[in-house]
């Protein structure tokens, strides 16, 4: 039959006293009297079935099952007293930390965020990279992935809902003009990306243009590093709607060709099903999900007025 669990501040003082190894030090940390440790101290000796401290002329020194003891308990009152903080204190030392797609970051967040910030200042964030997927990696409150939203283990919140087409600078490197039609993409050079399952022979197969071939081509593990050769003209990249809009507006890339594909994959904010979520997490998922719905809700507007005028 299992024991039952001791008091909690029995815990604390024996945990106090065997760091000090001095009921009055124990004591006055706790700001408790030493009658009260050493009762303490008893009641959880006597609970266990054996000593914690051995009773010398000059102090105390802990028995072996005190030294076992010891981290254990150490460790979870520790445990238990961050969590506290975090959860009913005041939190404002604390930094959120997000794990996002890199691409994402720079192209998507970076340049709503400020609008976070001007609504929270006091939430502190540090942002992380996920270059390459680490399911071992567990030091982060939430993540931005790119997928198609199902992961074991984790709930996802779809930020994303975009169509892929080709994109480039409006003047090429290669002092060529830039293609008029999906068929002349042969005779240049295509940036495809490593780890996405919608890329360039999706677009190809689904706007009915499989028979293209391209012998000029770039590979990249990023597609942020794709983006930005297409940017300076390097070549012609998949671009996604919510990635390189504000690069369209500024004219560093161009849209190609009407033929616009909606993609299966997005990108998705993560969290752990089962793990507590702090309030400051709270905030930041209500945040990025109302400003991704936003987006979308002014895309189908935009649509919607483009559907008129036709």
């Amino acid at each position: 039959m299992k024991k039952k669990l001791p008091p909690l501040n029995w815990l604390r003082a024996f945990e106090a006293t065997a760091r000090h190894l001095n009921i009055t030090h124990a004591a006055g940390e706790l700001h408790l009297t030493q009658a009260a440790i050493s009762q303490q101290i008893k009641g959880l000796e006597s609970q266990l079935g054996m000593p914690l401290f051995k009773r010398l002329p000059r102090g105390l020194e802990l028995t072996d099952a005190g030294k076992g003891y010891l981290p254990v308990v150490h460790e979870c009152i520790r445990r238990l007293a961050t969590a506290t903080d975090e959860i009913f204190g005041q939190g404002k030392t604390r930094l959120l930390t997000v794990r996002s797609n890199l691409v994402f970051l720079t192209n998507w967040l970076a340049p709503r965020f400020h609008r976070f910030r001007e609504r929270y200042p006091d939430i502190g964030v540090r942002f992380t990279s996920n270059i390459w997927l680490d399911d071992g990696c567990k030091e982060y409150d939430m993540e931005i992935r790119y997928g198609k939203g199902q992961w074991p283990g984790l709930t996802a919140d779809r930020l994303s809902w975009d169509e892929l087409f080709p994109v480039c600078s409006p003047t090429l490197t290669s002092h060529q003009e830039p293609p008029n039609r999906p068929d002349q993409l042969s005779d240049h050079t295509l940036l495809h990306v490593i780890g996405y399952e919608e890329g360039w022979g999706y677009w190809l197969d689904q706007t009915g243009f499989t028979h293209v071939k391209s012998d000029q081509e770039l590979q990249f593990d990023t597609l942020i590093s794709a983006l930005e050769m297409a940017r300076q003209g390097g070549g012609i990249a998949l671009g996604r709607t919510s990635l390189v809009k504000n690069m369209i507006t500024k004219r560093e890339l161009v849209s190609l060709f009407e033929l616009r594909v909606p993609t299966s994959e997005a990108f998705y904010l993560v969290r752990p099903e089962y793990k507590y979520l702090h309030p400051h997490a709270e905030i930041f998922r209500a945040w990025i999900i109302d400003e991704a719905g936003q987006e979308r809700d002014d895309g189908r507007h935009l649509a919607s007025l483009q559907t008129r005028s036709c």
